[in-house]
């Protein structure tokens, strides 16, 4: 008898994903992550949970219907790692007509099937707030509705998820070798340690690393596929509202300007071949320059590779051939099944928006192999998100008078991470003393000692750049203290 149901290697936001969904159906469930969770892809996500508008110019409808439903399936799950935002899309006299633009607003409205948000609106730029930090070029933008989501976090809470339903999540964990008989045998060097671990079914979920798992791990020949590098850059703030810039570069593309992390800009994102080795994807000095060069044909106020704070660099994978298309922005999904032999499921790509639903797909072929509860994510929470959307400043004022010494920016930054779960951190601390030692503006010990126990941060980084974003502003002295903090917390609790 197999220890596992499933076995899931890989901790992107694939891996994740189908380990929510099928702990969930009540199946035995481990996931193996050789570094941190969502270290690679995640790590560069362009911060969107949309229905991706300019897809309408390929008839894509269907895809941006079925987009927009998960963008609001997501917005009720997760409100306090979604966020309602007001897109600006300036008419650019070089670029799509106006008219086109108008059409592409009325129908992206439609498609939203009287969701939540606000329709889309012509904008005056001479006389709108839109239009300050915009070029006098400017006179008119079309304004309508999306999202923004932090992907590093939704990939962290719905491993928390899964792990609450019974899912082992193991970090650090590297899958050495998986030999298939009527169960898979995996050999896995656990934090150093080597154990065997069996399954019932095995789900590669790799990204960037599906081919070499395939052929290095699994022993098997791997999906003719191809890598793209996905680069974004991060600037001080360059404007004082809350709302999303999309801006129509010269190539077709649309270049997202994003209010980030209180103080700083996301631009991102560019998108470009990549041949090499994954573990050394980086920003290129000339993805750098593009992303300055499309927001200086908008913004007033020109930005240099020389203001970039931060730059942040990714691999997608997309297959290869006849299916090219169809799986672009869908993602793969196949299931290798043969007679006497355990299940393969190999699953790379798509789109954050359309993860959950992704994931029950997965589980739908896998379903046949097990006996389990049916879809369930559609109406479930992630954790920290049993609360409606429009009352997050309801709860952000239920976080002050609980605890009235935290900051303004303190709260609202644990509100945002956490949700209802930031609790488990503050618990009955009457002042800021009693979280422990601070780290940079906020980071409390408190806080530290929840993401090593329950979020399996293990080093600085994990916390500074996947579980929150402080990174931008904490001290190098700040960064060794909390190094040495973690490290004293890593011994006490072996």
């Amino acid at each position: 008898m197999a220890d596992f149901d499933i076995a899931i290697i890989g901790g992107g936001l694939n891996g994740v994903g189908v380990a929510r969904d099928a702990a969930g159906r009540g199946l035995k469930v481990i996931l193996l992550e050789q570094n941190d969770l969502g270290g690679a892809a995640a790590s560069s996500s362009p911060h969107l949970l949309h229905g991706n508008f300019i897809d309408l110019e390929q008839g894509a409808a269907l895809r941006v219907r079925q987009a927009l439903a998960e963008r609001d399936i997501m917005l009720r799950s997760a409100p306090h790692l979604v966020r309602p935002k007001r897109f600006v899309l300036p008419v650019h006299e070089a670029e799509r007509p106006p008219a086109m633009l108008k059409a592409g607003t009325y129908v992206y409205d439609r498609l939203a099937s009287g969701g939540p948000h606000k329709k889309s609106e012509t904008l005056d730029l001479t006389i709108h707030e839109m239009g300050h930090p915009l070029k006098r070029a400017f006179g008119l933008a079309f304004e309508y509705s999306d999202c923004t989501v932090d992907e590093n976090r939704l990939v962290v809470l719905n491993a928390r998820d899964a792990a609450d339903h019974g899912a082992t999540i193991w970090t650090g964990a590297r899958c050495a070798r998986a030999d298939r008989s009527e169960v898979w045998k995996l050999a896995v060097i656990n934090r150093g340690n080597r154990e065997i671990v069996t399954s019932r079914a095995l789900v590669n979920a790799t990204g960037a690393w599906t081919a070499r798992t395939a052929a290095t791990v699994l022993q098997l020949p791997g999906v003719q596929a191809s890598l793209s590098r996905t680069s974004q850059i991060v600037v001080k703030r360059m404007f004082d509202h809350d709302n999303v810039y999309a801006f129509q570069n010269d190539d077709k593309r649309v270049i997202h300007a994003i209010p980030f992390e209180r103080d700083f800009t996301l631009i991102g994102r560019v998108e470009r071949k990549f041949s090499g080795d994954p573990d050394t994807v980086s920003v290129a000095a000339d993805d750098v320059s593009y992303l300055c060069k499309a927001v200086n044909r908008y913004f007033r106020e020109r930005i240099e590779p020389a203001d970039v704070v931060h730059a942040m660099s990714g691999l997608n994978v997309q297959v290869d051939g006849p299916l090219k298309t169809r799986w672009r922005r869908d993602g793969y999904l196949n299931l290798d099944r043969k007679f006497g032999e355990a299940p393969l499921l190999t699953m790379f790509g798509g789109t954050t928006t359309t993860a959950r639903r992704r994931a029950e797909v997965a589980m739908t072929r896998l379903a046949p192999f097990f006996l389990g509860e049916s879809n369930w994510t559609a109406d479930a929470k992630i954790p920290g998100g049993d609360f409606d959307y429009s009352k997050f400043n309801a709860e952000l004022d239920k976080a002050w008078q609980r605890w009235p010494f935290l900051g303004g920016r303190h709260a609202q930054r644990l509100l945002a991470a956490y949700g209802t779960r930031m609790e488990a951190i503050l618990g009955n601390a009457k002042i800021m003393s009693d979280l422990g030692s601070v780290f940079g503006e906020d980071l409390t010990g408190a806080e530290v000692r929840y993401l090593m126990a329950h979020e399996w941060a293990r080093f600085p980084d994990d916390i500074l750049w996947r579980r929150s974003k402080l990174g931008l502003t904490m001290p190098a002295k700040d960064r060794e203290a909390l190094a040495a903090f973690m490290s004293q917390a890593t011994v006490a609790a072996a």
